[in-house]
């Protein structure tokens, strides 16, 4: 082994771990302590009308500092359950939320 590939491997890093599922969305709940509710808005064609519709998903996510508020844009990846319903983890802050006037 070369001391790159040993540095690659020690540091852990999620490239290592192969392909995850990474998403985008949008903070509604962060009233859990570490855990908050994000929902993540998909837009699908109607297979009837062919139409397009707006098709929304929960997930509950890690947060580890409790650095999320409601309204931030954030990226979740998928990991380890951390509970019975916590499957994902947040990797980082896109945009803070707006504060209101």
């Amino acid at each position: 082994m070369t001391t790159t590939e040993t540095q690659d491997s020690s540091t852990g890093s999620d490239e290592s771990r192969g392909n995850r599922r990474v998403i985008q969305g949008v903070v509604t709940s962060a009233a859990m302590d570490k855990t908050i509710v994000v929902t993540v808005i998909r837009r699908i064609r109607d297979k009837h009308f062919h139409k397009f519709v707006n098709r929304k998903v929960k997930y509950r996510a890690h947060d580890e500092n409790n650095d999320c508020n409601n309204g931030d844009v954030v990226e979740l990846i998928a990991s380890r359950p951390y509970s019975k319903t916590k499957r994902w983890r947040v990797v980082r802050t896109i945009e803070k939320a707006r504060a209101e006037l």
